[in-house]
């Protein structure tokens, strides 16, 4: 048998670098979201919670049986991600993460990931699976969108945004003023988009809005679920990827279509207090993208919580990419 090749170190750098362009990372997160409906194997997030107060660490495994009859196309590892509030005062990042990919055959390792570009981006790529297939603007031409929040997710989902709403004029909120200009700077150099401005407050960035996407800090309980049904158009595609942190039960219980991403994991959260109020979903997104059911009219929320698949789904086409770019270094084994 030949010697297993030793595994390989990404770090962010090398991992942007790999990372594949906005058409491919589409196709990936639908593969993923299509395999959370399917054959993927991986249990709802382990955690633990270290000192300070608000820290977690999470382990997301994660399996998905490939086409290939000798398991050699499937995908296998773990991401461990960590969150330590206090950090911000330290001038250190808040969320730290690593990916572990295995081989499949083996179970080998076969490259550890900085994970903080690859979460980004596969949190954007899924919103997007979510636009692509239920946003409904009122006016095609013109489409209107709001993204509130303007930290690394509000950078990485304005390109997803633009790619999927060609003229699409986007209104941005964040409580730190700054960041909120920065990101409409941003915008007005994209392709894609027909202008961006400054909204005054959140409320204020989604009246009219056709698709809201909501990516603001973590809050706690009392300042959650803001925005209601009547801050919303009546046929607004809504994707929440902060939790319930802005969006309110209500919108997802009189929503026409309510899905996630992976409806144990969703349960498993709205069990540890993260959706209060919040209904059973009424589908993964992936069952909605097999079933080819066309969009209902009304609202539909597509609240996604973020998976270890993706992750290594991505993961397993960055290393790809950097094995035949010569990206990373190779570690003994």
């Amino acid at each position: 048998m030949d010697q297993p090749t030793p595994p390989r170190y990404l770090s962010a750098a090398d991992v942007t670098a790999a990372m594949p362009d906005l058409p491919e990372r589409l196709t990936l997160a639908e593969a993923t979201l299509r395999g959370l409906a399917g054959p993927a194997d991986l249990p709802a997030k382990i955690g633990v919670h270290p000192r300070p107060d608000g820290s977690f660490g999470h382990a997301m495994p994660a399996f998905l049986p490939g086409d290939a009859t000798d398991g050699s196309a499937d995908r296998l590892g773990m991401k461990w991600v960590l969150g330590f509030p206090a950090n911000g005062g330290l001038g250190l990042p808040a969320i730290s993460a690593l990916l572990l990919l295995n081989d499949p055959l083996t179970g080998l390792a076969t490259a550890i990931l900085d994970a903080g570009p690859i979460t980004a981006q596969r949190t954007a790529a899924v919103s997007g699976v979510a636009i692509r297939t239920w946003a409904a603007p009122a006016d095609p031409g013109h489409p209107r969108a709001a993204l509130i929040g303007a930290g690394v997710q509000g950078h990485s989902h304005l390109p997803v945004i633009a790619h999927l709403l060609p003229g699409v004029s986007v209104a941005v909120f964040d409580r730190d003023q700054s960041r909120t200009e920065a990101l409409v700077q941003e915008g007005r150099s994209l392709p894609g988009i027909g202008a961006t401005r400054v909204a005054g407050s959140a409320r204020a960035a989604v009246e009219g809005a056709d698709v809201v996407v909501t990516a603001a800090s973590f809050a706690p309980p009392a300042e959650r679920q803001a925005m209601t049904n009547d801050w919303l158009v009546p046929h607004a595609l809504v994707v929440p990827v902060d939790y319930a942190t802005m969006c309110a039960a209500e919108v997802a219980r009189d929503a026409a279509l309510f899905v996630t991403d992976h409806t144990a994991q969703f349960l498993a959260n709205r069990d540890a207090g993260q959706f209060d109020g919040y209904p059973d979903p009424h589908a993964m997104m992936g069952e909605v993208l097999a079933s080819g059911a066309p969009r209902p009219a009304g609202r539909v929320v597509a609240t996604h919580l973020g998976t270890g698949l993706a992750d290594v789904v991505f993961g397993a086409a960055i290393l790809a990419e950097a094995v035949r770019r010569g990206l990373g270094t190779v570690l003994p084994r």
